[in-house]
């Protein structure tokens, strides 16, 4: 695969989906190290950046979360006519098989034929959290080929916030009288979104009760919010195509990213908790690896992401006995 990536990565900028469906097929793949090394080297190599907004979308489930990605994404096209956006769909995996269904890419109708729009969908692997292992890189690789990356989760519990980490941009999607507020507002998710979505407004009533209450928890956070200001709430209608068009000029008219260097330390630190425990994040906390190797935020890391992955590793590896 290594061999085929140039002239693959060609026609990844012209959005063929092909391959770019193969080198994610590559990316997600176990003993993918070597090859995603090669991967961002080139990128890196080729003077492109990494300047794409990532919004991620999560909520309960039956929120109607992948329903009002569909519309959207058919907005987006009339709306952004220069712009190109991807989407990567997690759901949920069976404990018994270890499969997913991938449902999700039956509810989105994309348009055919249509390069400025790709689609992919990911199991979660049984991880808490909301995304797989692989899903940050992906999202590193789809960066470099879109202006807008969207990560849709499986449905959102008590742990499934790690979308907000690699998302410049992150929504919490409700439904009507829910009574979802007290549940998020005991667990903490309250905090993590940018801006809240109450779907399926297709009951002005319903969706005005929702909205008041919704805005009356916020008022009761706002000391602990980011900014300690309320956050937006957009009502939306898929049913009813209402409210949609808002969202959009909201995730259109956003500018500020975050800074990735501190995204891939938080990223790097998840990895080796899940890979190798507390044990293997002290290790790393005890020499300070990933601190030293990031530079400060006005600034680009003295290492990739691969480079200081490979040397948390060899540092691991160092600790275990034969």
């Amino acid at each position: 695969m290594t061999n085929n990536l140039i002239p693959m990565l060609n026609d990844a900028y012209f959005g063929e989906k092909y391959s770019i469906a193969k080198i994610i097929s590559e990316i997600e793949r176990k003993d993918n190290f070597e090859f995603r090394t090669t991967l961002f080297e080139e990128l890196k190599n080729r003077g492109t950046d990494q300047n794409a907004i990532s919004v991620g979308i999560t909520g309960t489930p039956g929120a109607g979360k992948s329903s009002l990605l569909g519309e959207i994404c058919k907005i987006f096209l009339e709306m952004a006519p220069n712009k190109k956006m991807a989407i990567v769909a997690i759901d949920p995996s069976s404990n018994i098989s270890g499969g997913s269904i991938l449902g999700d890419r039956t509810r989105v109708a994309l348009p055919r034929r249509e390069n400025r729009i790709y689609f992919r969908s990911q199991p979660s692997q049984l991880e808490l959290g909301g995304l797989n292992p692989y899903t940050y890189h992906v999202i590193r690789f789809l960066r470099y080929l879109f202006d807008f990356v969207f990560i849709e989760t499986v449905g959102i519990g008590q742990n499934e916030i790690s979308v907000s980490l690699i998302s410049d941009l992150s929504f919490l999607v409700m439904q009507p009288l829910g009574g979802d507020q007290v549940q998020f507002m005991k667990s903490g998710i309250m905090e993590v979104p940018d801006a809240f979505i109450i779907n399926k407004c297709d009951e002005e009533n319903l969706a005005n009760s929702s909205y008041h209450m919704l805005e009356t928890t916020l008022s009761f956070l706002k000391d602990i919010l980011p900014d300690q200001s309320l956050p937006p709430i957009f009502k939306t209608s898929v049913i009813k195509h209402t409210g949609i068009k808002d969202v959009l000029d909201f995730i259109l008219a956003f500018k500020r990213l975050k800074n990735r260097n501190s995204e891939a330390k938080q990223q790097l630190e998840k990895w080796i908790e899940s890979e190798y425990g507390i044990w293997g994040k002290r290790i790393l906390n005890t020499h300070n690896l990933i601190q030293k190797n990031m530079s400060p935020p006005s600034m680009e890391s003295n290492l990739s992401y691969e480079q200081l992955e490979g040397e948390a590793l060899r540092l691991i590896k160092s600790y275990i006995k034969e």
